[in-house]
């Protein structure tokens, strides 16, 4: 677990990530982060949880229509 701390820029507050999250996660300025509500608190990742859902939903159907798709693509 790690500790974030919260910072004023401007009229807004800031979360500061240590040095070594921000390299596991590969992090730099400008990035985008999502926080999302769960069960027991939030969770912040670095990709899109709608993306990601999406993106399961379309591997299950081509995963489905596997035969059909590649008889397609001939």
């Amino acid at each position: 677990m790690h500790k974030l701390q919260l910072t004023e820029a401007g009229d807004s507050l800031a979360v500061v990530f240590p040095e070594e999250m921000l390299a596991r996660l590969q992090l730099k300025v400008g990035d985008k982060l999502y926080l999302t509500e769960a069960p027991d608190g939030f969770l912040v990742t670095v990709r899109n949880p709608r993306y990601q859902r999406k993106l399961k939903a379309l591997r299950a159907t081509m995963k489905k229509w596997r035969t059909v798709l590649r008889e397609l693509a001939r």
